[in-house]
């Protein structure tokens, strides 16, 4: 019997073109993640009231990722790609008020926003590759194309590592620790360092919203595949939230995706503070997350690669326990030993958000694929919950004599159990012959 292709001749481009989101929103993340620590310094504020910026960027997929779906069910995925971009680029141009008012506020409004746009696109472009080809190879297309997302996380790591963070002036004023002492300089000079370092985070964020329009007018001129979902639109919406509901894969896999978003947002926003822990400065810290995301993008294609061979609902549950374990080490190991089992955690988590995507949406119905995609796009709302929970820990300083930095780190911990426990939960199914084993 022959094999299916993974991408056929007549999907090609638009596969291509669609994969590209991926990136783009991978970008997107992973130049905000380290904007917690530098708005922290720039605006004087504790970690957890900085991490309002993750709550804000993964709170906008929450808002937005429902009457995404219900939009592409209307209309098509093409046409909910084109909102998002257009949403996207709008959050990213809202950066020059923001800067110009100082405001904390308007910052995490605009980021909001942006991210209305990523609901959009993430919404709609998972369930778009799953679409464009035969459903054997679905998970593993979809693992193919999410590959390309920390390909654009590594881009906005390279721009906040190069061109953001060694240019903010408020993180060059260290004691003989190591420690910042930005926020005992004299007013006048915090305020013009302020207006510089806001303006250069401006800049990179006015920058990629040139790149998103640019995409957009592409795309917009792009034949794509007909993918309106004309059978969804004869399915009412309540009978689809009843399947759904009774999908105990699916309902899981919300539960787990919801967690591990929670995990993988928590382990890259902190390795800047669990490294200024260490005394090492912004610029440099940010390239040991430069490293974890490049661990994290060859473990992908691995991961893809294991796929062939291995039930990728058994990876799934090896890959979490692993991250498990590491995780213990970035909890126990105070110094560089900590920070290496932290980085190393994102080999792990490198297959877990399309896997879990790809099992609970693999008994869903067609006519339901598109809203269903929405609650696991929902799920990154994870992201915006507990990071604020993680700051207040970090706020401590010092829990039962051990690094608070070093202990906020159970709760991705506990997180990576339950994706662990999902996978092993799908596998004794899948081995039971009640659930359909996947390549």
């Amino acid at each position: 019997m022959l094999k299916s292709k993974l991408v056929e001749r007549q999907y090609l481009l638009p596969f291509i073109l669609i994969t590209s989101l991926f990136a783009l929103w991978g970008f997107a993340n992973d130049i905000t993640n380290p904007m917690v620590a530098g708005f922290q310094t720039i605006m004087e504020l504790s970690a957890a009231k900085a991490s309002l910026i993750q709550f804000a960027f993964y709170g906008g997929y929450a808002t937005m990722a429902i009457p995404a779906a219900l939009f592409a069910r209307k209309y098509s995925y093409k046409s909910g790609i084109l909102l998002g971009l257009t949403l996207y680029a709008a959050g990213a141009f809202l950066f020059i008020p923001a800067a110009a008012q100082q405001s904390f506020t308007f910052f995490c409004l605009s980021l909001y926003i942006l991210t209305f746009g990523l609901a959009f696109l993430e919404t709609t472009a998972n369930p778009f590759i799953l679409s464009l080809g035969n459903k054997e190879t679905s998970t593993r297309r979809l693992n193919l194309a999410q590959a390309f997302n920390p390909m654009g996380s590594l881009a906005g790591m390279a721009v906040a590592s190069w061109v953001v963070l060694p240019n903010l002036l408020s993180d060059q004023h260290r004691d003989a620790a190591g420690q910042l002492v930005f926020s005992e300089l004299p007013e006048a000079q915090k305020a013009v360092e302020r207006v510089h370092d806001l303006a250069v985070i401006r800049d990179a964020y006015v920058a990629l919203g040139i790149v998103v329009l640019i995409v957009l007018v592409v795309i917009a001129l792009t034949r794509m595949p007909g993918t309106s979902t004309t059978s969804a639109q004869k399915t009412g919406t309540k009978s689809t939230l009843k399947r759904l509901w009774h999908n105990v894969a699916y309902r899981e896999g919300v539960a787990a995706q919801v967690f591990y978003v929670a995990a993988q947002i928590m382990v890259w926003t902190f390795i800047i503070q669990y490294a200024d822990n260490l005394g090492i400065n912004k610029a440099t810290a940010q390239k040991y997350n430069i490293i974890a995301m490049a661990m994290f993008l060859c473990f992908r294609f691995v991961a893809t690669f294991l796929m062939k061979y291995v039930n990728s609902r058994k990876l799934l549950a090896i890959f979490g326990l692993l991250a498990a374990l590491c995780t213990v080490g970035t909890i126990c190991f105070v110094g560089m030993a900590g920070l290496v089992c932290l980085v190393a955690i994102s080999a792990f988590m490198s297959l877990m958000f399309p896997t879990i995507y790809g099992i609970a949406l693999e008994g869903v119905k067609p006519e339901d694929s598109t809203l269903g995609a929405a609650f696991l796009v929902m799920a990154i709302v994870g992201g915006a919950l507990l990071p604020p929970l993680q700051g207040s820990i970090i706020d401590l300083k010092v829990v039962a004599g051990h690094p608070a930095v070093n202990v906020s780190f159970v709760l991705p911990l506990i997180c990576f159990i339950v994706v662990t426990v999902y996978g092993l939960r799908r596998y004794r199914r899948s081995k039971s012959g009640a659930e359909q084993l996947t390549a």
